[in-house]
């Protein structure tokens, strides 16, 4: 294989076709536990690190997307808590213990599930924020890479993965280091896990929008802020969850 655009194309295009197909079931589930929340006016909140916040930001606050969505983020940490900002860096997702102070930020109910993505699924702080997660009672769906995370060890004391906390698991179908076209001195270029991850996002809140609807409901969704009209209707419905959904951090 060479290194060119058409030949990332090429692998996008049969990774995103595999991943639908072998995802089908499991983005059903997925959807059900999401709709289900949703109905009980529960909110969906989100949170990935590194490339993974881009899932979160898929999921959260954009067009088309369903309006009781919250973001978490590492950075919620100083714009909500208070810490020093020098507190952020590459390392801080390894450590376990900010979860909790994450957790105690969010406005988090009861009724409200978790969507959490992590390729590796390893890392500290997204697998004690799943844990944690669980041992309140909340549904939470992973969405991770089964193939990197296979061939990693947990860097969480307790030795378990996301993968293995979470009601639902979608694997993004990234390879082992995420890159794709092998380079000839070694490495690899053209990452896909935020491609298929933000599929499996889109995939499964079109899902949870067609459960609303099959059970007579009046779907909570954004319109772009940049049509006519689009701010009225999403303050409108943003209203609706006031202080439990964050828009703009």
């Amino acid at each position: 294989m060479t290194v060119s655009a058409e030949d990332y194309l090429a692998v996008v295009t049969e990774t995103i076709g595999r991943v639908a197909a072998s995802q089908r079931e499991a983005v059903g589930r997925a959807a059900d536990l999401i709709a289900e929340a949703v109905r009980a006016d529960g909110v969906v909140h989100a949170f990935g690190t590194g490339h993974s916040e881009a899932l979160a930001m898929e999921i959260a606050g954009r067009a088309g997307g369903l309006v009781p969505t919250n973001r978490i983020a590492l950075r919620d940490l100083v714009l909500l808590g208070g810490e020093p900002a020098d507190r952020l860096g590459p390392m801080l997702e390894r450590d376990p213990s900010v979860a909790h102070r994450l957790y105690e930020l969010a406005p988090v109910r009861p009724t409200d599930v978790f969507v959490l993505a992590s390729n590796s699924g390893v890392n500290g702080a997204m697998v004690e924020f799943a844990s944690l997660v669980k041992e309140r009672g909340h549904g939470l769906v992973a969405i991770t890479s089964a193939q990197h995370s296979g061939r990693m060890t947990s860097r969480h004391p307790s030795g378990r993965k996301l993968g293995d906390l979470a009601d639902v698991v979608l694997d993004n179908g990234a390879p082992y280091g995420d890159a794709t076209l092998p380079l000839p001195d070694g490495g690899a270029v053209g990452a896909v896990s935020s491609i298929t991850a933000a599929l499996l996002a889109q995939q499964v809140t079109v899902e949870v929008v067609a459960r609303l609807l099959a059970a007579g409901e009046r779907p909570p969704v954004y319109l772009s802020a940049n049509i006519p009209d689009g701010d009225a209707h999403n303050t409108e419905l943003e209203a609706r969850y006031a202080g439990r959904i964050r828009r703009g951090s």
